[in-house]
């Protein structure tokens, strides 16, 4: 045996024998398992691609302990683990794109911002949003709503096109401050959705979230079209279906007012208010260029 060999002996036998009163030691307690917490969710089932599928609840049994806090974490839970053919829409997880918009205990909201009731033993009833056609489970046909978004140009409009983007157009603060609490809404339909005058007249009244955002444009000092705007809601149905029932302030899931801002457009249709002119000039930039 070489004497390099010899010499690395030592240094094993206490190498191992370091392990050994290593695995001697007493093993620390490993932590209990928790008790499952089983919360029951009752959901909105209904496949058009299956014959002689009708509308129906299915119950589904989730471990809270094992699934986040929200009830979209617990949609999520469900498609992943338990049935893959449950359908919902979802995007941004934060609030923010609208995709998860549902009934959840009777309420429109957001699954994604929708805490779970840990504290309840009643099951948790999830539904599509209401008056709307169902493509399949928990998504609604959208195509009505967003075709009334259409119908009022949402964007800014000038009186000279051919200026638009070679500038950019000023707002003073004041101005600017007139759009808040309008340009948050996130088209998510919950508010319309909740409205019984939507639910009466959706083909003719244009909704809270829609009219909502006609004021926001109508308002905005830098647009020049308020006149032709309010002109295209002059009609029995498109504003006037509006009972001031508040069903979709209440709902809003940003915390938005609809029913103010519903009311703000009756009151420039009526002549009883008129758009302030605008305390900055917007094209200021555009004519110091030419």
């Amino acid at each position: 045996m070489s004497s390099k060999a010899v010499s690395s002996i030592p240094k094993l036998v206490q190498s191992t024998a370091k392990y050994a009163a290593a695995a001697a030691l007493p093993k620390a307690d490993t932590p209990p398992k928790k008790e499952a917490k089983i919360k029951k969710f009752n959901i909105y089932r209904w496949d058009p691609d299956k014959n002689g599928d009708k509308p129906h609840l299915q119950t589904y049994e989730v471990d809270l302990n094992t699934c986040g806090p929200m009830v979209l974490d617990a949609l999520i839970k469900i498609k992943n683990d338990l049935d893959s053919t449950l359908t919902f829409r979802r995007s941004c997880r934060e609030g923010i794109c609208g995709s998860c918009a549902m009934n959840i205990n009777g309420v429109n909201t957001l699954a994604c911002i929708s805490k779970i009731d840990s504290t309840s033993s009643k099951a948790t009833k999830i539904y599509p949003l209401p008056h709307m056609y169902v493509i399949k489970d928990l998504v609604p046909d959208m195509n009505n709503f967003y075709q009334q978004y259409r119908s009022i140009q949402p964007w800014l409009q000038r009186e000279d096109e051919a200026q638009m983007g070679k500038q950019q157009l000023l707002q003073s603060v004041e101005d600017r401050k007139k759009l808040d609490g309008l340009y948050e809404c996130i088209l998510c339909a919950c508010c319309s959705t909740a409205c019984p005058s939507y639910w009466w007249n959706g083909d003719k009244y244009l909704g809270p979230a829609v009219l909502m955002q006609a004021y926001r444009w109508i308002i905005d000092s830098r647009d020049e079209k308020s006149a032709e705007r309010l002109e295209r809601l002059r009609d029995p149905f498109s504003v006037y279906r509006c009972h001031t029932i508040m069903n979709c302030t209440k709902t809003c899931p940003k915390g938005l007012n609809p029913g103010k801002a519903i009311a703000e457009v009756k009151k420039l249709l009526a002549g009883f208010a008129t758009k302030n002119k605008s305390e900055m000039e917007a094209d200021a930039l555009q004519k110091a260029a030419a």
